[in-house]
C-alpha cells in the first residue's frame, strides 16, 4: 500500500489545521492509501511525523498558512499549497503528490551553502534531547537580544561612558534600547522558549511571565531558567490531563492552559523559588565582579578548556550559556574568555596547517583554509574534521591553547558585552574592554594550539 505523509497548519491553530487533516486523511482512505498528518495547531505539534513515517513516505503534502520547515523532507517530492485546498480538494492534491513521486521527482529544498562543519552543526542540534535541547532552545533564541542590546550600549558608550545619563540625547536613546528594552527582554525570551521547546505553543506565555518575574526580583537568568523549565512541564501537565468536548477545545490553547500554567509558575516563582535564586544570584555576581589574580586566572582556564573540549557540544555550550546569561547581570569578563577560546581551536589548527603542513594530509591543508573563516567568526566546530582524524592529539592541543587563551582573557581584566561575532564585533568601538590585550591573548593562544600540534602530531607519510 502507498505511503504518504502530510502536514497541516493555519495561522490561528484551531479550526481550519485539523479540518483539513482530517479532509486528507479521509481521501486518502476512499483511494486506499495510508496517510499520516502532523498538525501544527495552537497546542502545538500532534501526530508528530517520524524519522521512520518521512523515509517510508512515499511525497509529502504541506497544506498551511503558516511557516513550516522543510528541512526533513530533504529528497521527496512535496506538494505546498495553503490550508483551505486541502479541505476544499484533497484527493487532487494526494494524486499530484503521488504522480511525482512516480516520475522521480524531488524538491529542491534550498538550505544556503554548507560545507562540512555546517552539516556537523545540524546534525548535532537534531540530536539534542531532554533538558539539553529544550535549554538550547531558549538561549539561541536569547542570543539575537543580546547581541542587538549588547551593541546598542556599547554604541552609547561612544559618546562618553556616562553621556546616557543625560535626557533626550542619542545616548541616552541607544541606552534605552540596549540596557531597558533588549536586556529586558533576554531573561523572558529565554524562560518562554524554553518552555515552548518542552510543551510547545501553550508553555510560551507562563514561560515568559515567569522570566519577566525573575528578572523583576532579582533572580536573573538562573531564574529564567527555572521558570522556563517550570512552566513547559505544568503546561505540558496541564494539556495532558485536561480533555474538554471537541467544541470547547479552541478554549484550551487561548484561556484555560496560558491561564492555569501562568498562576501555577507566577505563584511558585514569588511565593517559593524567587528569594533563594536570588540571594545565588547576588552571591554569584558579587563573587565574579570581585574576582581577580589567581582565581580569575582558574576560571578562564576552566572555560576556555570547556569550549575546546566537544568544540560545540554540550560542554561548550554548558560554558557559553553560563557566560551570556551573566551579561544581563552586567558581568561581561567570563564572556571574552568564553569568545576568545572558542576561535582560538580553529584558529590554532588553520596556522599548523600553514607552519607544519608535514602533520596533516592535503584534505587537511585545504581544510585550514575554511578553519580561518570559522575561528574567526567564532565558530569552535571549525575544528571537528581535525579532531575526528586524530583525537587523541588534536583533542589536548586545542584545550591547552584554549585554557591558556581563557586564562590571558581573565587575567588581563577584558571585557566583551556581546555573545557572538569573533573578530568582527572587535572593530565596534566599546564592545571590547582591553582590546589590545584582548587580541593578544587570542594570538598567544592560538600560536601555543599550533605548537602543540607540532609536538604531538607525527609527519604524515
Amino acid at each position: 500500500m502507498k505511503k504518504i505523509v502530510g502536514i497541516t497548519s493555519c495561522p490561528t491553530g484551531i479550526a481550519h489545521t485539523y479540518m483539513a487533516a482530517e479532509s486528507l486523511e479521509e481521501a486518502a482512505k476512499k483511494m486506499g492509501i495510508t496517510m499520516k498528518v502532523e498538525t501544527q495547531g495552537s497546542v502545538g505539534v500532534e501526530n508528530e511525523l517520524t524519522a521512520e513515517d518521512i523515509k517510508e513516505a512515499e511525497a509529502v503534502v504541506i497544506a498551511a498558512d503558516a511557516n513550516v520547515k522543510l528541512d526533513r523532507f530533504k529528497g521527496k517530492y512535496i506538494v505546498n499549497v495553503a490550508v483551505g485546498d486541502a479541505i476544499d480538494n484533497p484527493e487532487a492534491l494526494i494524486k499530484q503528490a503521488l504522480e511525482g513521486a512516480e516520475k522521480g521527482e524531488t524538491t529542491n529544498i534550498s538550505e544556503g551553502t554548507y560545507d562540512q562543519v555546517m552539516n556537523l552543526k545540524a546534525e548535532r542540534k537534531s540530536q539534542r534531547s531532554g533538558a539539553y535541547k529544550h535549554l538550547m532552545t531558549g538561549v539561541s533564541h536569547m542570543i539575537p537580544f543580546v547581541v542587538a542590546g549588547g551593541l546598542a550600549i556599547a554604541l552609547s558608550f561612544v559618546f562618553g561612558y556616562k553621556a546616557f545619563e543625560q535626557e533626550g540625547t542619542l545616548a541616552a536613546a541607544l541606552m534605552q534600547i540596549g540596557s531597558g528594552s533588549a536586556f529586558a527582554l533576554m531573561v523572558p525570551v529565554m524562560a518562554g522558549y524554553i518552555a515552548y521547546s518542552i510543551a510547545d505553543r501553550p508553555g510560551l506565555a507562563p514561560g515568559m511571565i515567569g522570566g519577566i518575574i525573575a528578572n523583576s526580583i532579582g533572580a536573573g537568568f538562573l531564574g529564567g531558567i527555572i521558570a522556563g523549565f517550570l512552566a513547559g512541564y505544568i503546561a505540558q501537565w496541564l494539556k495532558n490531563i485536561i480533555k474538554l468536548p471537541r467544541n470547547f477545545q479552541g478554549l484550551l490553547p487561548i484561556l484555560i492552559l496560558p491561564l492555569l500554567s501562568s498562576l501555577t509558575v507566577g505563584l511558585l516563582m514569588i511565593y517559593v523559588i524567587g528569594k533563594p535564586v536570588q540571594s545565588i544570584m547576588v552571591g554569584l555576581t558579587n563573587w565574579l565582579q570581585a574576582m581577580s589574580g589567581t582565581n580569575a586566572v582558574l576560571l578562564g582556564v576552566i572555560l576556555g578548556a570547556m569550549m575546546a573540549f566537544d568544540m560545540g557540544g554540550p560542554v561548550n555550550k554548558a560554558a557559553y550559556t553560563f557566560s551570556t546569561g551573566l551579561l544581563a547581570s552586567n558581568v561581561y569578563a567570563p564572556m571574552a574568555a568564553v569568545m576568545a577560546a572558542g576561535m582560538t581551536p580553529p584558529l590554532g589548527l588553520a596556522l599548523a596547517t600553514v607552519l607544519f603542513k608535514d602533520r596533516f594530509s592535503r584534505a587537511e591543508v585545504e581544510a585550514g583554509k575554511a578553519a580561518w573563516v570559522l575561528g574567526a567568526s567564532f565558530i569552535t566546530e571549525g575544528a571537528i574534521p581535525f579532531a575526528a582524524a586524530d583525537p587523541l592529539r588534536i583533542i589536548p592541543s586545542i584545550m591547552t591553547g584554549s585554557a591558556i587563551t581563557g586564562a590571558l582573557a581573565m587575567l588581563f581584566n577584558t571585557s566583551l558585552k556581546v555573545p557572538h561575532g569573533g573578530i568582527f564585533v572587535l572593530l565596534i568601538p566599546k564592545v571590547v574592554g582591553g582590546l589590545v590585550p584582548y587580541i593578544l591573548a587570542i594570538i598567544i593562544g592560538t600560536l601555543v594550539t599550533a605548537l602543540m600540534v607540532r609536538v604531538l602530531k607525527p609527519v604524515v607519510q
